[in-house]
């Protein structure tokens, strides 16, 4: 059986502070990080972490950031970068 690769739509917006956050759009889940790279890193983490306790759990994991609080529509001018996190489910 073949490993099944997930995809998540991600952000990194920069903060008033000077420090990033990093935001999962999918799954709602969020990080921060002095750095992009460090943001970016640590959403990753919380987002494997996210999905391990979540199947550990049997509950469902997909859970869209609301409009209301999503920042592709709140303030696009503070998004720095937009990628994907793979996720590998074996």
């Amino acid at each position: 059986m073949d490993d099944i690769i997930l995809e998540f739509n991600s952000l990194i917006i920069k903060e008033e502070d000077g420090g990033y956050s990093s935001l999962c759009l999918d799954l709602d889940v969020a990080s921060q990080g002095d750095t992009v790279e460090e943001a970016k890193n640590m959403l990753i983490e919380a987002v494997e972490g996210y999905i391990e306790v979540s199947v550990d759990m049997k509950l469902p994991f997909t859970r869209p950031v609301p409009d209301n609080a999503n920042p592709l529509i709140i303030e696009p001018e503070n998004i720095v970068e937009r990628f994907n996190i793979h996720y590998q489910a074996v």
